[in-house]
């Protein structure tokens, strides 16, 4: 693995609500429905309102560039992206260990 891809996966995972995204895909090919924002991810941190707006306008759009989920704006459809399977084993892992890390990691 090359140091450009450690650092695209290192960027994609730095923000807790990519990382719980792409965790979600794991399971799930494709997620159809809207963007739903599960009721313990803001409370006391953020309004719903401005981290559906950080979702649209910032995490999804770098987790797309990425190559890690393909975002069909029109219909709120979220896939696996063409590089999916880059950053999967590095998901799993974390998945795999949550009750290790520290609280807020997933």
């Amino acid at each position: 693995m090359t140091r450009s891809n450690w650092e695209r996966i290192l960027g994609a995972l730095q923000n807790e609500y990519r990382r719980r995204l792409l965790t979600e895909l794991l399971d799930h090919n494709p997620r159809s429905n809207t963007i739903t924002i599960p009721d313990d991810v803001h409370v006391g941190k953020k309004p719903a309102e401005v981290l559906e707006a950080e979702l649209f306008h910032t995490h999804l759009p770098r987790l797309e560039e990425a190559g890690y989920i393909q975002w069909n704006r029109d219909d709120n459809e979220i896939r696996k992206g063409s590089l999916f399977d880059e950053i999967r084993p590095v998901i799993v892992l974390v998945e795999n260990h949550t009750d290790e890390l520290p609280d807020g990691w997933l």
